[in-house]
């Protein structure tokens, strides 16, 4: 048996999905952009924490694994007191220590994760490291998992001790030891058999601890379970979730009516079932009566950086490098204004000046989930005194376009019972489905964060090219909630 420690990780996550990765690898998904950020910030960060053990030497990576095992060898022999990605196999199991240290004859593993927190997933990823270790004869001093500190804040200069926090594991991986063979003995089962898939049902372990890579293959092809189903019902939760489809209810159109549920998940339901759209005119009406006029659109689009590039930043902090400003009259005149950053600088200050500048601080600001834009400004008023009173009368007299999709005023039943501004939008603005499908090359948040991040790494005709594709991706966003807005409006005056 051929196994990684990714692998092995796989299979504690579901057999299946390690038998697919194996034989049947074209039914799995490929890793989309996001998931390939993940990657290369693991890889980032997985260079920043060999620094706390530093003049190590780094096994170079070969396709042809025993040349790793080889000079790992040759670097325990030679004394090497740190080894990076030091490479070992015990009867198949191959594993890649991100760290290992030798001091006295002993070795201590250090395994690295762009996290904030230790996992249970991670134990398992050393718990299989100790395993080989342990039985090539090493004599194990301790296993850790390294993972970011999420309270540090960047000071003039990086300070890489503050940065990770280097958690001892060794008991818990100890304590898991007399269970592994019992694990590769049921991978080995399962893997024997290279003609039949594992029969493992659906449940909560496709999402647990990742979104597996075979959900789409297990769910929509095998088992045709719908876009919207019983596992979209709002917050109903996977316990409730798999007790419908353990009594063989996968469509919204069969949810017993005495099912227990919240008003709310109920009134999704009997929406969908019933295909009727409910508006609530009075709330709705009391909503725009709140709205005065000039309204301020405002979205924001940020990034993260696991790694604080600059100063009073903390990790995974979300950074603001963009907005769009929509702002509508009485009248229905439109004037628009938008920001966009420099790549490779802070340009928080600039952003902070720039908002002063285009939005007055007495009038209406309208954000769809203004929870996010509050946070971006008063993260902003924070750090910059000087524009402090200006953002928070911003924040103060910023609305919420969410509410009456939040409140349920308006329901359609193609909204599926979320308030998510991605079924939202579709649901009274159909063509702007369209609209965001024909931008090029951004067409969602997660690709606007992706491109600002990358846009240092390009030449001046690909980055002017991608600044335009970010600008008009975040305009339209904009745009977005004024026809949303509008479409509100028209809902009230035709009564």
């Amino acid at each position: 048996m051929n196994l990684s420690k990714s692998l092995y990780t796989k299979g504690i996550q579901c057999p299946k999905a390690l038998w697919l990765k194996k034989y049947k690898p074209s039914v799995l998904t490929p890793p989309d952009e996001s998931a390939q950020a993940i990657f290369d910030t693991g890889n980032i960060v997985g260079d920043f924490a060999c620094q706390l053990f530093p003049n190590g030497k780094e096994v170079p990576y070969s396709k042809n694994y025993d040349e790793m095992i080889a000079t790992t060898k040759q670097w325990l022999d030679d004394g090497v007191e740190n080894i990076y990605e030091a490479t070992f196999n015990f009867f198949g199991i191959l594993v890649m220590v991100d760290i290992l240290t030798i001091s006295n004859s002993e070795v201590s593993i250090y395994e690295v994760k762009s996290s904030t927190e230790v996992k249970d997933i991670y134990l398992h990823d050393v718990s299989i490291q100790y395993y080989v270790l342990k039985n090539l004869g090493f004599k194990i001093k301790s296993a850790n998992v390294i993972h970011i500190n999420n309270d540090y804040i960047r000071g003039d200069d990086l300070d890489i001790n503050q940065l990770f926090k280097i958690v001892d594991v060794t008991n818990e991986v100890i304590s898991m030891q007399s269970n592994i063979p019992n694990i590769l003995k049921e991978f080995e089962t399962y893997l024997e058999d290279r003609e039949n898939e594992p029969n493992i049902d659906i449940g909560k372990h496709c999402n647990n601890p990742y979104v597996c890579d075979a959900k789409e293959y297990c769910w929509k092809v095998q088992r045709q379970i719908p876009d919207y189903s019983i596992f979209n019902i709002f917050n109903l939760g996977s316990k409730k979730q798999i007790e419908l489809y353990s009594r063989g209810i996968i469509n919204i159109d069969d949810v017993p009516h005495d099912f227990d549920m919240t008003s709310i998940q109920a009134q999704a339901v009997e929406n969908y079932k019933s295909k009727i759209t409910y508006i609530d005119i009075e709330n709705i009406k009391s909503f725009l009566q709140n709205l005065t006029y000039p309204i301020y659109h405002l979205d924001f689009e940020t990034y993260q950086q696991a790694i604080p590039q600059y100063k009073g930043l903390k990790p995974f902090e979300q950074i603001p490098f963009q907005y769009s400003l929509h702002i509508e009259y009485e009248d229905g005149t439109l004037e628009h204004k938008e920001y966009l950053a420099q790549d490779s600088v802070d340009s928080r200050y600039e952003l902070a000046l720039r908002l002063c500048k285009d939005i007055p601080n007495d009038v209406t600001v309208l954000a769809y989930n203004m929870s996010f834009e509050k946070s971006v400004i008063k993260r902003l008023a924070t750090l910059f005194e000087e524009f402090s009173e200006h953002l928070l009368a911003i924040n103060d007299n910023m609305q919420d376009l969410m509410i009456p999709f939040q409140k349920k005023w308006y329901v359609t039943p193609s909204m599926n019972g979320s308030y998510s501004i991605k079924y939202v939008l579709p649901a009274l603005e159909p063509e702007f489905e369209k609209a965001y499908k024909e931008l090029d090359g951004v067409q969602n948040g997660s690709q606007a964060m992706n491109a600002f991040a990358r846009l240092g790494s390009l030449d001046e005709k690909e980055k002017l090219k991608l600044r335009n594709s970010l600008l008009e991706y975040c305009k339209l966003d904009t745009l977005a909630m004024v026809k949303i807005l509008e479409k509100l409006k028209k809902e009230v005056n035709n009564i």
